[in-house]
């Protein structure tokens, strides 16, 4: 059984995401769950899980959108670690332990954007896949689990499938979300991926503003 907190935790953690790294220059293998506010989300899933570490990211960032937007609080932008609020139990932004089928449709389609967005760069070439799929291997996961990773690294990026995953606005964000951590957004490319994201998920400008500016305090 695929439990995806663990996949996102090894897709997160510092240590992991340098092994998927080790020995290759740029590319993707270069920069696949590298970003850097990948590696400093990743003390948070240590408290959280990763796929709560995501939702605690989307929801603050979407709770300062609102408040700005209605006027009940001050303007601000993200600080850090210390602003990141866990979304409330059972919200639109993380379904509850018990709802097994929609956290497994949450994970995979946060796995899923995370991986697109680490190909946005274009680079994906025979050597590098060969060593992603050497570190999936040896990672500290299940055989269903290093599967799901394998499967998803193996199919051209789909942003459409990633798109009709975004049942709600706060779903819409997450994944936004999870691909802003997976990627040092320093590439031409990147950045038009996200902004075709963002305008596909139909996500306010605004609200865009505001994940971004988490990503870069987190």
């Amino acid at each position: 059984m695929r439990d995806f907190n663990r996949v996102i935790d090894q897709l997160l953690q510092n240590d992991a995401a340098k092994g998927f790294a080790t020995g290759m220059a740029g590319g993707m293998a270069g920069s696949l769950l590298m970003g850097k506010s990948g590696r400093k989300l990743a003390k948070k899933t240590i408290k959280y899980g990763g796929m709560a570490a995501i939702a605690a990211m989307a929801y603050t960032a979407y709770k300062r959108y609102n408040e700005n937007r209605a006027g009940t609080g001050a303007p601000q932008a993200a600080t850090g670690d210390a602003d990141l609020l866990p979304a409330p139990a059972s919200s639109n932004f993380l379904p509850a332990p018990s709802d097994v089928a929609a956290r497994d449709t949450l994970g995979t389609a946060l796995v899923r954007a995370m991986i697109a967005a680490a190909r946005a760069d274009g680079k994906f070439d025979t050597q590098e896949s060969q060593v992603i799929f050497d570190r999936i291997q040896s990672a500290d996961l299940d055989p269903d689990e290093k599967t799901l990773l394998v499967e998803e690294m193996s199919h051209p990026a789909d942003m459409d499938a990633i798109v009709h995953a975004a049942h709600t606005p706060e779903c819409a964000a997450e994944l936004y979300a999870a691909s802003l951590l997976a990627i040092d957004v320093d590439h031409p490319a990147e950045n038009a991926y996200l902004a075709m994201l963002a305008a596909r998920l139909k996500l306010p400008p605004e609200l865009v503003k505001e994940l971004n500016q988490q990503a870069a305090a987190t």
